[in-house]
Formats: C-alpha cells, sequence, structure tokens
C-alpha cells in the first residue's frame, strides 16, 4: 500500500499536470497494439501474395523527396495530440482510445485479408532528403498499405480535438491542415497511394462514432481502471 502511495505521489508531482493518472497505461498500450498490429501482420503475411491497389491519379502525383519531413516529423504530432486528448477528460479519453484500438485490429483484418504493396520510385542523389527516403524505405517495408496508419493516426489527431472547448481554435485548424500535409506527405514521398488515405480517414471516423454513440468504450474503461487501482490504488470512481 506504501508502494501504491508513493507510487502515485510522484506521478501527481512530476507527470500528471501532462499525462492524467486514467490515461498513462491506455496511452502506453495505444502505442503497443499499434506496433504489434503493424509490424506483427507485416512478419505473418511476409510470404502472401500483396496486390498494388494504385489508381490512375497516384502516377499522375510526383515524387517530392523533401515531403519526407513531414511524413517523419508527424510523430511528434500524434504524442502532442493524443497527450491534449487524454487531458480532455476520462469519459472522453476512454471513448477516444477505445476507437484508436479498434481501428487497429480493424487495419489488422485489412493487412491479413487482403496484403496491399505498390511500387517505389529509385531514390536518387545523397543530400539529406534522399538520405531520409532511404530510411524511411529501409525501416518500413511497402506492405500494409490500405488503410493508411499514417493517415488514421493523423486523423484521430483532429477529430480528437475538434469539439474540444479547452483546445484553442487555431491549434484545431492547425492539427486539421498538418493531417491533411501528413496525407499529402505519403502520396510524395510514395508510401501510400489515394485509397489508402480514404481508408484511413473512414475508418477513424467509423470508430470513433461507434464510440461516441454506444457504451462499448466502458469495457476499455474498466479494464484500465482496474489496472490504474492495482499500480496506484486508485478506485473506480475517482
Amino acid at each position: 500500500m506504501q508502494i501504491k502511495m508513493k507510487l502515485g505521489l510522484w506521478y501527481r508531482k512530476y507527470l500528471e499536470k501532462w499525462i492524467p493518472k486514467y490515461s498513462i497505461f491506455s496511452l502506453i498500450t495505444c502505442f503497443l497494439v499499434n506496433s504489434a498490429v503493424y509490424w506483427g501482420t507485416q512478419k505473418a503475411m511476409r510470404d502472401a501474395v500483396h496486390y498494388d491497389v494504385s489508381i490512375w491519379i497516384d502516377s499522375k502525383i510526383p515524387f517530392v523527396k523533401e515531403w519526407v519531413v513531414i511524413y517523419i516529423i508527424c510523430y511528434v504530432f500524434w504524442l502532442i495530440n493524443y497527450i491534449l486528448i487524454s487531458q480532455e477528460g476520462k469519459e472522453l479519453w476512454y471513448r477516444f482510445v477505445s476507437a484508436d484500438i479498434m481501428s487497429r485490429l480493424v487495419c489488422a483484418l485489412f493487412f491479413v485479408s487482403y496484403p496491399t504493396t505498390n511500387i517505389r520510385p529509385e531514390v536518387i542523389g545523397s543530400d539529406l532528403f534522399s538520405k531520409l527516403v532511404l530510411f524511411v524505405y529501409q525501416m518500413d517495408s511497402p506492405t500494409n498499405l490500405f488503410p493508411s496508419i499514417h493517415c488514421l493516426v493523423s486523423w484521430f489527431c483532429f477529430i480528437g480535438i475538434r469539439n474540444s472547448k479547452k483546445v484553442p481554435f487555431g491549434y484545431k485548424v492547425f492539427s486539421a491542415i498538418f493531417a491533411m500535409m501528413v496525407f499529402a506527405s505519403t502520396q510524395f514521398v510514395k508510401q501510400h497511394g489515394v485509397i489508402d488515405i480514404a481508408g484511413g480517414i473512414i475508418i477513424a471516423e467509423f470508430c470513433f462514432y461507434i464510440m461516441n454513440h454506444t457504451k462499448v468504450y466502458r469495457i476499455t474503461e474498466r479494464i484500465f481502471e482496474c489496472l490504474n487501482q492495482k499500480i496506484f490504488g486508485v478506485t473506480y470512481n475517482e
């Protein structure tokens, strides 16, 4: 009991002003589920037949290596917005995190049932942008393209705060614009096709709608509140 109290006091002193205690384990779980779905299905479907779902407009979009900067720095955008969303209150957060986890499970179904791929351009040059693109290509194989998790998560970053009364309107506009810049980066860096963007947005909106119009999120809430109680000694209704 003393350990729980000390841990709870330490968390309240150093972290709770940024990440509410009720959200820390579910926030970590979002990252773990995302990683497990993305890398796990890639490994599982490594030897499967992959399909290219590119359409005519994809061939019209040029390769612009400079956009790799947006493709990479969006990870910071994700972290900041997920933390902001965690500060919106327990109910909204658990609805959001439930939608987030649900969306990855939907993605996993697509990744396993219909593996996708594309043809990447040859990267010529030794400049910084070329090296960054080659780094992305090396770290991320051209699979698990539909739906685009990059686009899905970026859109979640916007829809999670779009009705917020705490987040300034200007930052909401920025989040919407930056999410669309991420969409563009996936095209210019040739990591995804147009259909992949649409899939990410639709799945994000669908899962968010389900969790905001049902009580399914209560399951997630109870799981993490139980974990919070075991670690911090926090009661369910606190």
